[in-house]
């Protein structure tokens, strides 16, 4: 750790060591813990990318809230797993990293997770994530992005299936292929692996593209008023997750799963 290059330094946020980078393409922020990208910014992009809570506290085991969570080795319950850990225990563990390299258009960063998991993270113009599952044993996986927009109301998913399980009501919905939020949605929806979405941020003038790549699910969620830990009763007005997801195809060893962000802006 203590030959990073000049663009990667290593600094503490409350109880979490954080690299910041700073290149000429963009600013970033990943937490050791959890492997967790919770800040990217372009350099022609007027706003993080990512949403992250105004009262996140980077405490030791609880999982930041905002940016792209590692929700590993299980998602929800669904492998019957310790309640303890509703989403896995990769998101509260310290992850090594392995490597960086900075290029001229972009930052490379490999993180690992003991002998189980590995995750790459590039960092430009654009943002590549790419995990890697290690083990024999089969997985689940979530990468769980809150993104950041400019107000709920006026912010369009574009791109989705045309049905879905609501994990609220525990039904299969017909719902529009475009999706505006305006209650306390939790949807996973079952895709062809490599499907694209588009948020239409409309306050903020501009587009973020998701692609994802050898993902089974996608999921929609935003709290709405619901009470959430680490986060203020407003803050679900300026944030949407859409989540690249591995839950019902479990991930075999050495698949891996990735999701590519870009941001554009409209005017």
């Amino acid at each position: 750790m203590t030959n990073l290059a000049p663009e990667l330094k290593l600094v503490k946020y409350n109880q979490l060591d954080v690299i910041e980078i700073t290149h000429p393409k963009c600013t970033a922020k990943i937490a050791l813990q959890g492997a967790h990208l919770f800040s990217w910014q372009p350099v022609h992009a007027e706003q993080d990318v990512f949403w992250l809570s105004e009262i996140e506290p980077f405490t030791q085991g609880n999982a930041i809230r905002g940016g792209v969570p590692i929700c590993y080795p299980w998602f929800g319950a669904g492998l019957g797993e310790p309640k303890e850990f509703p989403h896995g225990y990769a998101r509260l563990t310290a992850w090594q990293l392995l490597s960086h390299q900075v290029e001229q258009d972009k930052v490379v960063v490999e993180l690992g997770l003991n002998q189980e998991a590995k995750v790459k993270i590039e960092l430009g113009d654009t943002c590549h994530i790419d995990f890697m599952h290690l083990t024999h044993q089969p997985a689940q996986l979530a990468l769980h992005s809150y993104f950041n927009v400019g107000d709920i109301t006026q912010t369009e998913v574009q791109g989705l299936p045309t049905t879905c399980f609501d994990s609220l009501t525990k039904t299969q919905q017909a719902v529009d292929s475009s999706r505006k939020i305006a209650e306390n949605v939790d949807c996973i929806y079952s895709v062809e692996s490599d499907s694209s979405n588009v948020i239409q941020d409309n306050a903020f003038q501009r587009q973020i593209e998701i692609e994802h790549k050898n993902n089974s699910e996608i999921v929609l969620w935003n709290p709405w008023h619901r009470a959430m830990s680490a986060m203020n009763e407003t803050g679900y007005q300026t944030m949407v997750c859409v989540e690249t997801a591995r839950v019902h195809e479990l991930l075999k060893q050495n698949e891996q799963v990735s999701v590519t962000i870009s941001v554009k802006y409209t005017v």
